[in-house]
């Protein structure tokens, strides 16, 4: 187990080394934005309105739930794990500064969640059983023609997508999150693991057999509620310290581009480091690049690509620049960071008792784990599940479910120190096809995102665009078949 281990941290460290993923993201965030004209700050104000407000565009149709629920879809794939445990992971292994390189990532995901949102609304389709299947399998294969020796480029890109995405589904979906449940309920109460895999197995499964809209109608009650409890405890603590914040943020900055040398139980790190687990973790967290979010944004009911875009960039916001915020600010004010080495599931923890002073702490964050955790589960599966179906039908899909309830058991009582670092891997290498896709595809996305904004400052389009769209005519509903595109 040992030298798996090595082996695969031997390979996360080249897939997240200096050379392969961590300029691509950046560039493709750089690239991006530039093209947008900065669109994750002009238009975050109208986005969050259409997202949480509005919930639902008026008169759409074409999807299989509504903006709300596609969003918190979403969200209950990315606000879990990543938050909690994978915040005090980046810290205990980056220090401090790698909080920095997490709200990069944020800052510049923003644009690329738009973008992926954007492609999966343009270049959806519907299944055999009808229901909308979009997302970088599909947008990757049809907007990138280009060939290579008579091989399509797009259907490559594609293809490697979907493997990895359904790998990726099993490790950062799946045993990590159920582990992570799993250890925080144990280390609270005297319940045994095998107890706590069977009845997250039994309920995931309960929801999954269900598709999407039995999905969307969880996570749409859930999300906002967790959402609120967690970063509403956070504040608590923070207000309580106040006068503790700017210091906080003096040592994120400071160490993003400085050395930290040991303190207390942490070992010290390089500001090497610091940028690979900021990025990974922080990609781990909002997962913006890595075209999955998109999956779910391909369902949505909503009468145009650039209003869904906006919506789903909103899920980057929340995840990284408010959740992630929250809880490292909390972990370096109390010192819990500095012994989240040692258990990285239960640090964050140990830091909202010692913020709150008490078994309340520690309370709020083994419930909003089991429950961020536990909609990460249902939001992924779905992920996964439009994966297989675009590479074997909809004869895969509910033998996946089933599998994947069974891996949920597997997660939650089985020591898995590989996975962190299988899930890293998975990570970039199903990020890899998407991003390229996106610096190809980003001449479409900046001129159609600046006619349609351009066309109506207040983002209602014309009735004659809405009806080309609905139409197939400018992106809709199977436009490949219709128009060849």
């Amino acid at each position: 187990m040992e030298n798996l281990e090595k082996t695969l941290g031997d390979i996360s460290g080249i897939v997240w080394g200096p050379y392969v993923l961590m300029p691509l993201l950046l560039i493709t965030g750089l690239v991006l934005t530039i093209r947008l004209r900065g669109i994750q700050l002009t238009k975050l104000g109208p986005a969050l309105r259409l997202g949480i407000k509005d919930r639902q565009d008026s008169d759409a149709e074409g999807g299989d739930v509504s903006q709300f629920q596609s969003l918190t879809t979403a969200l209950s794939a990315t606000v879990g794990t990543g938050n909690i445990v994978g915040v005090a992971s980046a810290l205990a292994l980056g220090g401090p500064g790698a909080v920095f390189w997490m709200w990069v990532t944020g800052v510049f995901g923003m644009a690329s969640k738009y973008s992926e949102a954007f492609l999966a609304v343009r270049y959806r389709t519907k299944d055999a059983a009808g229901e909308i299947s979009g997302g970088p399998q599909y947008y990757l294969e049809r907007g990138i023609t280009a060939k290579v020796a008579g091989v399509s480029i797009g259907k490559v890109l594609g293809l490697a997508f979907t493997i990895f995405a359904i790998l990726a589904s099993f490790g950062i979906g799946n045993m990590t999150q159920a582990h992570s449940i799993a250890s925080n309920i144990t280390s609270s109460v005297n319940v045994d693991t095998w107890v706590i895999g069977l009845v997250l197995m039994i309920g995931a499964f309960a929801v999954l057999v269900g598709g999407i809209k039995s999905i969307g109608k969880v996570t749409a009650g859930l999300v906002p509620l967790m959402i609120v409890v967690y970063v509403g405890a956070s504040l608590v603590i923070l207000v309580m310290n106040i006068t503790e914040i700017p210091a906080a943020f003096g040592l994120i900055f400071k160490h993003a581009f400085t050395p930290m040398s040991a303190t207390g139980g942490f070992a010290g790190a390089v500001v090497a480091q610091a940028m690979r687990y900021g990025m990974a973790r922080g990609m781990f967290s909002n997962e913006s690049g890595m075209g999955s979010a998109a999956i779910a944004a391909a369902a949505a009911k909503t009468t145009h690509p650039v209003r869904q875009g906006l919506v789903s960039m909103t899920q980057t916001f929340i995840d990284t620049l408010v959740v992630v915020t929250c809880t490292a600010l909390v972990l370096i004010i109390t010192g819990a960071w500095q012994v989240a080495g040692e258990d990285a599931a239960t640090a964050t923890g140990q830091g909202f008792a010692t913020g709150i002073a008490g078994d309340w702490g520690h309370w709020i964050v083994t419930i909003s784990l089991a429950l961020f955790a536990f909609s990460t589960i249902l939001g992924w599966c779905y992920y996964g599940e439009r994966c297989i179906e675009r590479l074997v039908g909809r004869r895969g899909v509910m033998p996946y479910r089933i599998i994947f309830s069974l891996v949920v058991y597997v997660g939650a009582t089985t020591e898995i120190a590989v996975v962190w670092n299988f899930s890293d891997i998975m990570n970039g290498l199903m990020a890899l096809p998407n991003l390229i896709g996106l610096l190809a595809l980003s001449g479409l996305i900046a001129r159609e995102t600046k006619h349609y904004l351009d066309n109506d400052p207040q983002l209602r389009a014309s009735k004659a665009e809405v009806n080309r769209f609905m139409a197939g005519k400018d992106g809709g509903i199977d436009t490949y078949e219709t128009t060849g595109r």
